[in-house]
């Protein structure tokens, strides 16, 4: 489902309830995605998207659940408003694959959590990150007090998205359909929440 209709203008909430969220349409990324698993199609894509303004970004990492346990970064997700980009970092040639775009200031890639993103990608491969951008700066900027994607997903493009697959095993050498859907949707609606928000801001809409 792609929903395009924006946040109400005149009703822009600053925070909603699980019971709010609830109630709305499910929905989900159903445009173009690219899975990329060799270091060729990387450069490629990479190349494609260096020629962006804004991308939306997340990345999916194998669950840990015993103490002291860690995995690397296994898939990064890039949102442009015609496709998502999704990079097996195990297939493509790991972080380095994607140095020309996290070095670099443009495009913006846009994030809720985005440190969190950047540690672990860091942690398997040092780098000099550059053109991140907090998500939440954008939403809090206009009076948006939930910083849950989910609440966000809510309160700016009216819809629910599922969380099912967030602890699925994202080492797996073959994601399912399931997988690759989710993981799109989280840097698509990263991309979509950042422009209404900076759409709203413009128009000097406030949350109340």
């Amino acid at each position: 489902m792609d929903n395009d209709c924006p946040a109400a203008e005149s009703a822009l909430r600053a925070s909603v309830d699980r019971q709010f969220v609830s109630a709305l349409p499910l929905g989900a990324y159903g445009g173009k995605i690219t899975l990329i698993r060799d270091r060729e199609s990387a450069d490629r894509a990479v190349e494609t998207l260096c020629g962006e303004c804004v991308l939306g970004f997340d990345t999916e990492t194998k669950p840990s659940f015993r103490r002291g346990q860690h995995y690397n970064t296994a898939l990064v997700q890039l949102a442009s408003n015609s496709a998502v980009y999704l990079f097996q970092l195990a297939h493509c040639g790991g972080v380095e694959a994607l140095l020309p775009l996290f070095e670099s200031d443009s495009p913006l890639k846009v994030c809720l959590g985005v440190a969190d993103d950047i540690r672990r990608l860091g942690s398997s491969k040092k780098f000099s990150p550059a053109g991140f951008f907090e998500l939440s700066e954008a939403t809090r900027a206009i009076g948006v007090i939930d910083c849950g994607l989910r609440k966000l997903c809510a309160i700016f493009l009216s819809i629910r998205i599922s969380k099912g697959e967030q602890t699925s095993n994202w080492a797996k050498d073959i994601l399912s359909e399931t997988q690759l859907r989710y993981a799109a949707t989280d840097a698509w609606v990263s991309l979509r929440i950042y422009e209404e928000a900076v759409r709203l801001r413009s128009l000097g809409v406030l949350a109340k």
